[in-house]
């Protein structure tokens, strides 16, 4: 049986029903992880003991007929900067290299508790700051649509991972697209939900008033289950709202006759790659034909300021977050002739260059002068931009816009051209700085086997709405399985 075409859904459905096993489910993935991965390096801790254990364990629920949980048997990855009980987790930095956490995330508590299967940790950008998973210690992933480009960033394991057919759910963190970026780049499906829609206890941060845990998927479906498990309020996190969650699988039938859609207009369309733009002009017509009404709708404050707003936010929390890795307390330790040493020493070889550089902008923000001149304002301006998508949201029911000004990068960008991967996150990150729901959705793929993509926004907590919004259009756009994927030529794997 070829698991890795199937579905989480239909993973769990075959467990439940007593067709196949947990086992036999999980072994085929990771046969599947061993023999393609060193290809693309997604994966960078298999935890194999473990998940043997916790699939044995559903096996016997089920032989009980006791295996009635949503995910049974689903094998899943995380991102190392998920904390897991007895397995590594370094943030793919040499700070946090010999890391070994003695409790789970909330997030992946909830995915166990679902029976869900956790087979390792996935490659990312070092401590979460980037948009190629290029500044790895464990080295770069490639994208296995195309092995010379990039599969996005930060969290771009865990993309490439759902692509290749190494599991049906990843789960990423997302501060400014980096669960929506890497979907999009590997023709996935990526949720960024509403800021404190789902626990982001156990997840070592990066900005903390941006952060957010998301899944990575294939399908709407299996996106609307991952949501079912993770989302719910946390006592471990003050940030996650308590409020009662709809069923979002349900909630993702709904369709979306009679429903205001809004496109974006009002940026530079010509600084775009062609097939993003037709992607939007297809995504419309199929939001026309499922019964919605398609209007068209600027955000002048957005386009002008978030990019700038955002990297003073983010640079600036950062700052503040990772001042605790000096070598004494927390991380790489170096010896030096007195503290001042010791301390430069530890953070200069702990830390890449990428993370060094956004830690020393970030703390020349906070410095006084600086902090009254820059990231006050930047505050200011965050909550403006809040406010233009709040009046948005008045009017009408979602937005269909950009995730990225590009189809993936070429190796090597992020080096040559820095200021073109920073303005990359011009559409992706305004939902961090808005805390709103977003999806990236694959909506089909360019003559050359590249994924074109939409992003989905909606209102703060309403991921239920967005999800029937992005599950009318993957019934029109079709969601191509990993078996069509690999007829076409368009998976490298």
């Amino acid at each position: 049986m070829e698991f890795y075409k199937l579905s989480a859904l239909e993973i769990a459905e075959g467990v439940k029903n007593g067709k196949w096993t947990a086992s036999e489910v999980l072994s085929a993935h990771l046969e599947r992880i061993k023999k393609y991965d060193g290809n693309i390096n997604s994966v960078v801790t298999l935890s194999e003991e473990s998940a043997q254990r916790e699939a044995e364990e559903i096996d016997r629920m089920s032989a009980d007929g006791r295996a009635q949980r949503p995910l049974a048997g689903v094998p899943f990855l995380v991102k190392d900067n998920f904390c897991t009980e007895g397995i590594r987790t370094t943030c793919c930095s040499k700070m946090l290299s010999d890391w070994i956490p003695d409790y789970d995330a909330t997030a992946v508590r909830r995915m166990k508790a679902a029976g869900a299967v956790l087979m390792g940790k996935t490659n990312m950008d070092e401590f979460a700051m980037g948009s190629t998973t290029e500044s790895s210690i464990f080295g770069p992933t490639l994208n296995p649509r195309d092995f010379d480009r990039v599969p996005g960033g930060s969290s771009g394991g865990s993309a490439a991972a759902v692509a290749a057919g190494f599991c049906p759910i990843a789960l990423g963190s997302d501060t400014g697209g980096s669960v929506r970026q890497p979907s999009a780049f590997c023709g996935v499906q990526g949720m960024k939900p509403s800021y404190g829609q789902i626990s982001r206890y156990g997840i070592v941060a990066y900005a903390s008033s941006l952060d957010q845990v998301g899944p990575i998927t294939r399908n709407i479906g299996d996106m609307a289950a991952a949501m079912e498990v993770l989302a719910g309020p946390d006592s471990n996190d003050t940030t996650c709202d308590a409020y009662e969650r709809p069923s979002f699988s349900e909630a993702s039938l709904a369709g979306i006759e009679g429903k205001k859609i809004a496109v974006l207009t009002g940026y530079d369309t010509d600084s775009m790659d062609r097939p993003l733009i037709e992607a939007i002009e297809k995504s419309a017509d199929y939001c026309r034909s499922a019964g919605a009404e398609i209007i068209e709708a600027q955000l002048p404050i957005t386009m002008k300021h978030a990019v700038a707003c955002y990297y003073m936010v983010a640079l600036g929390d950062a700052s503040s977050k990772l001042a605790c890795y000096d070598g004494m307390r927390y991380g790489h330790h170096a010896e030096g002739r007195n503290l001042a040493e010791m301390y430069k020493k530890s953070r200069n070889q702990g830390f890449g260059k990428e993370v060094r550089k956004r830690i020393l902008i970030g703390t020349c923000i906070l410095t006084r002068g600086y902090y009254e001149n820059y990231y006050v304002p930047a505050t200011k301006v965050r909550q403006m931009i809040a406010d233009e998508y709040a009046e948005l949201f008045k009017k009408v029911d979602a937005l269909i816009c950009p995730i990225s000004p590009a189809l993936p990068y070429k190796k090597g960008l992020v080096e040559e051209d820095p200021v073109r991967i920073y303005l990359g996150d011009a559409f992706s990150s305004i939902a961090n700085l808005a805390g709103l729901p977003s999806i990236s959705l694959n909506v089909g793929f360019t003559e050359k086997g590249l994924p074109a993509n939409v992003q989905l926004m909606g209102p703060r907590f309403g991921d239920a709405g967005l999800l029937a919004l992005a599950r009318s259009i993957e019934n029109k756009a079709g969601c191509p399985s990993i078996a069509e994927i690999e007829k076409k030529g368009e998976c490298r794997i």
